[in-house]
């Protein structure tokens, strides 16, 4: 598998923790050295693992918001 590098260059919120150390967290990263996004995922940073994850630009957070301020929880 090919090697890649991030960095969270701005950690925005710890949604929630389970009871073996994961947190899932909105951060903005920046993968390969590339423009940070918008990150959403599961961490564990005591390990140094992360799970699967969706990244969002400044226009899909954007569209995100506007759908969930619209939705009735």
């Amino acid at each position: 598998m090919a090697e890649f590098k991030y960095e969270i260059t701005e950690r925005i919120a710890v949604l929630s923790e389970n009871n073996k150390g994961w947190t899932k967290e909105l951060n903005k990263v920046s993968w390969n050295e590339r423009a940070p996004k918008y990150d959403l995922r599961d961490w564990h940073h005591e390990e140094g693992k992360m799970g699967k994850g969706a990244t969002l630009t400044d226009d899909e957070i954007k569209n995100l918001r506007e759908v969930l301020n619209a939705i009735e929880i």
